[in-house]
């Protein structure tokens, strides 16, 4: 493996997680926007298009940023900002040709106000003939950031912890029933010998959910835990509707 990347891949580890003795700690929660999407806003005759895409690593974004840049080679600015990392560790801004902290930072800021992790943005703008001054580009591209993160849309990942809930086929529709019309995530069911479910549950839970299986199954099911994951479910800001 190229050794670069390999590190990349290293510190992405160690933005998402923070080891303490021997325990990892993850997020419970945070905000990022949906896999990719773009939209684009007319100001003052110049077209501003906004691309926004999840990130993991600084390579990702980065190669993001060449994609787009290569997509619009004859566009007069394509500028650009990116967040990673659990505590935000990773802050870039680039303003691409326009004045200094007009395009780049605005961007940016956007994506911390929102508090969104692991995101890029690239703001390609074609040149209308009129000059829009310093604070019009601000507005201009901060307000771009916003409409494409809009269109793309933003979900919460929620770190749940994974149970196998393993039943006699005679409790199947039960179960099934009163799982899927709980606040908890049924994932998958697995029809063998006997039948599992594969259920996530919210952080802090964790026993209230199995005692609440063993009062259901009269202490009939077996439960075992498994990975924790990140569970990921649409987000509306108030503001959006």
């Amino acid at each position: 493996m190229n050794s670069f990347l390999y590190m990349n891949q290293i510190n992405y580890l160690y933005t998402i997680m923070c080891v303490r003795g021997d325990k990892i700690n993850m997020l419970n929660n945070y905000y990022t926007v949906k896999k990719e999407g773009n939209d684009q806003i007319i100001i003052q005759k110049s077209r501003f298009i906004g691309y926004v895409k999840r990130v993991e690593t600084e390579v990702e974004a980065q190669n993001f940023i060449q994609e787009i840049k290569k997509k619009h080679h004859d566009a007069t600015h394509n500028c650009s900002a990116y967040i990673i990392g659990e505590n935000d560790q990773i802050q870039k801004a680039n303003d691409d040709g326009e004045p200094t902290g007009t395009a780049g930072v605005p961007m940016l800021e956007v994506l911390k106000k929102q508090h969104l992790k692991d995101t890029a943005v690239v703001v390609t703008r074609y040149f209308g003939g009129i000059k829009l001054g310093a604070g019009g580009l601000i507005r201009a591209y901060g307000s771009t950031t916003s409409q494409a993160i809009k269109t793309t849309g933003v979900v919460i990942r929620q770190l749940m912890q994974g149970f196998s809930i393993t039943v006699d086929y005679s409790l199947l529709g039960k179960l099934e029933n009163v799982l899927r019309n709980s606040d908890h995530i049924l994932e998958t069911v697995n029809y063998l010998e006997k039948v599992e479910f594969i259920v996530f549950v919210k952080d802090g839970e964790e026993n209230p959910f199995q005692n609440w299986i063993v009062d259901l199954t009269n202490d009939q099911a077996e439960i075992k835990k498994i990975e924790p994951k990140y569970i990921e479910s649409d987000f509306s800001r108030a503001d959006d509707n």
